[in-house]
């Protein structure tokens, strides 16, 4: 039977690039520094600096490797722990991302080097017209 994982008690304040790592959003607290200071990070649709402070019901939008998350705060926590607990700390209201294949664009294996005429050819067939 596996162990109830509890919650550190929920503290006043916590600045938005500690409650980010303590998610798990960020693998480091001086990654979700920097993605604050790069304009990466949003509070409630406005850009956000690291040290701004979180109130349960704000909106996060983090933007990650070519997508956009958004988060809901439900609960503050300023320590990290396990994967299952931090899910409870917040509603993810994230889109789902579109799959490659369904876009229509051509996949090339790595490394395969330049395309042939007839592969351009094919590529161009599936752009359509310019």
């Amino acid at each position: 039977m596996p162990a109830m994982t509890s919650l550190p008690a929920s503290p006043a304040s916590v600045r938005i690039d500690a409650w980010l790592w303590a998610i798990r959003a960020y693998k480091t607290r001086s990654a979700a520094t920097a993605a604050c200071r790069a304009g990466h990070v949003r509070l409630n649709g406005s850009p956000s600096k690291a040290s701004a402070t979180l109130v349960t019901g704000d909106t996060v939008t983090v933007r990650m490797s070519g997508y956009e998350r958004i988060l809901e705060v439900r609960r503050l926590i300023a320590k990290r722990v396990g994967a299952e607990a931090a899910s409870h700390c917040f509603t993810d209201h994230t889109p789902p991302r579109p799959v490659l294949p369904a876009l229509g664009l051509p996949q090339r294996d790595r490394g395969a080097g330049r395309p042939t005429k007839k592969d351009r050819r094919e590529m161009e067939r599936l752009r359509g017209p310019a």
